[in-house]
């Protein structure tokens, strides 16, 4: 395996709805873990076109796998 390293820990917390549809990409693109699967996420998610930025004050629990849908 190549000498690639990953010294910082990021720690989220999704919804039980959240995860499932996280997996259930995951498993359907065949990826070996969930940590690369949301690393392939959040690299086609910051190549994205149409993202501006977020607007003062929004909060965590203003952003969701699942659109349109609160948080719980």
């Amino acid at each position: 395996m190549g000498e690639l390293s990953r010294g910082e820990r990021l720690q989220i917390m999704l919804t039980h709805d959240e995860l499932r549809i996280v997996d259930t990409w995951r498993f359907s693109k065949r990826m070996p873990s969930r940590a690369a699967a949301i690393r392939e996420l959040l690299k086609r998610g910051m190549a994205a076109e149409g993202f501006s930025e977020v607007a003062d004050g929004q909060k965590s629990k203003d952003f969701s796998v699942i659109s349109g849908k609160a948080s719980g």
